[in-house]
């Protein structure tokens, strides 16, 4: 198969389609994704995975103009006194790039889930049922400045047999320009359509606001970023959009917890990586352990350099104890805050359904941990609270599609319909009936 067998000009797809041709840049790209996505779609894994290791090979070749484009991003981003955690999301190095190459080998490497039998039977009346996993179609992505979202969204769609659209920030333009085409010379001299993967035309809000009222020609959008992006497109698409939620998570140090590994876990899921979702944003603990898990909990956390938001228990036994850790008053507003960052709010709580009440509360539904010795709680916890991933002794950093060998993910939902948690390729797929007779009508 030959890219040149795929290509089509912006004439020869014109002819192809409803009439007249689109004038919005956004809408011919999406036009072109749909066509691509047709041609992809019956492709056997080996061609995709074929596709996969010529951008993971790509991507080492072409590291020097990747670097150099991100270079142009990040110095504008620190000209605009952005935050040295967000330019560091930004940030492209040599090492990174080779990550993200290796990523996409990985990609490779996982089942395809295209054509997998969920279900099937033979029917009374002899009729052959079988219900088969499918690409969804052309998939948009929008999101924030990670530039390696670009190639992990673009592998992860490649390889479940679907085109995508990307739309990243502005303000990782140049780097995102330079992955795109690198990603569509690679996957284009490997057969496939580079349409597959394509770069949402413009800057401007206007451009994203086109993209998520392309239904019929975009099938699904995933939003991936901070709450004002993940909210914009959830109330203003036409397009349906699987929700990547935010992570208010929390951890519930219960009465019958080991203290010790309670530090651990709260250490860990705070500190390890402050700026994902994932990472733990409330402690709350059981009223009858806190005078003896605090002070230890608190000096943990400033050796991890974390500043706590506090109710007014937590304060108390903060100034009695002595600690070293930043404290600080609690105000609503820090009960609902992704904080992405080295600040956590806590709260001595009475029971552990007084602590599921102020997760069902507070919670942005992603993950929250409970810290204890009785199955009983645990059960109880894990019954009662209503997120994506419920981790009883282990820390909220766990809920990540490759922690969950998964492989990779595309985001992690906090919604309920198609997909729930980190959505790897099955996510990045729908299903068909397809019904096999010999002759069969129905009376």
């Amino acid at each position: 198969m030959s890219s040149r067998s795929h290509s089509h000009s912006n004439d020869d797809l014109a002819a192809s389609l409803p009439s007249p041709w689109p004038a919005s840049p956004v809408l011919q790209a999406a036009y072109r994704a749909r066509s691509a996505a047709a041609d992809i779609a019956p492709l056997p894994r080996a061609a995709k995975d074929d596709a996969l290791l010529a951008i993971a090979d790509a991507l080492l070749v072409r590291t020097k103009e990747i670097v150099e484009a991100n270079a142009l991003d990040v110095e504008r981003a620190r000209a605009a006194g952005t935050a040295e955690g967000i330019v560091d999301r930004l940030t492209l190095s040599p090492e990174r790039v080779r990550a993200i190459s290796s990523d996409v080998r990985d990609v490779a490497g996982l089942p395809d889930p295209v054509g997998e039998v969920v279900r099937g039977s033979t029917l009374a009346n002899g009729l052959d049922l079988r219900q088969v996993r499918v690409p969804l179609g052309v998939v948009g992505i929008i999101y924030e400045a990670r530039p390696n979202v670009t190639v992990d969204a673009a592998a992860l769609c490649l390889k479940s047999g679907n085109a995508v659209l990307l739309r990243g920030s502005s303000s990782a333009y140049h780097s995102n320009t330079a992955l795109v085409t690198v990603l569509r010379d690679a996957i284009g001299g490997a057969g496939l359509p580079a349409d597959a993967i394509q770069l949402v035309p413009g800057e401007s809000r206007e451009s994203v606001r086109e993209l998520m009222r392309a239904r019929g020609q975009v099938d699904v959008l995933i939003p991936r970023g901070g709450a004002s992006l993940i909210r914009s497109v959830v109330e203003e698409s036409t397009v349906p959009v699987i929700e990547t939620g935010t992570g208010n998570c929390h951890v519930y140090v219960d009465a019958q917890a080991d203290l010790d590994m309670a530090v651990r876990i709260l250490v860990n899921s705070k500190a390890q990586r402050p700026s994902v979702c994932n990472s733990a944003e409330t402690l709350l603990v059981h009223q009858d352990i806190a005078g003896e898990f605090l002070p230890r909990a608190l000096d943990a956390l400033a050796a991890a350099g974390v500043t706590v938001h506090a109710d007014e228990r937590v304060r108390d036994i903060a100034e009695k104890s002595g600690t070293k850790a930043t404290v600080v008053p609690a105000t609503v507003e820090d009960w609902e805050t992704e904080y992405l960052s080295h600040d956590i709010a806590a709260a001595v709580v009475d029971s552990l359904d007084a602590a599921v009440a102020h997760i069902r509360l507070w919670s942005s539904g992603h993950t929250e941990a409970i810290v204890t010795a009785s199955q009983p709680a645990a059960r109880r916890f894990t019954q009662l609270v209503d997120s994506a991933a419920v981790a009883v002794n282990a820390s909220t950093r766990f809920t990540d599609g490759g922690q969950f060998g998964f492989g990779a993910e595309i985001g992690i939902s906090t919604q309920k319909l198609h997909a729930r948690g980190p959505m790897g390729l099955p996510e990045l797929t729908s299903t068909k009936y397809v019904i096999t007779g010999d002759g069969q009508t129905r009376g």
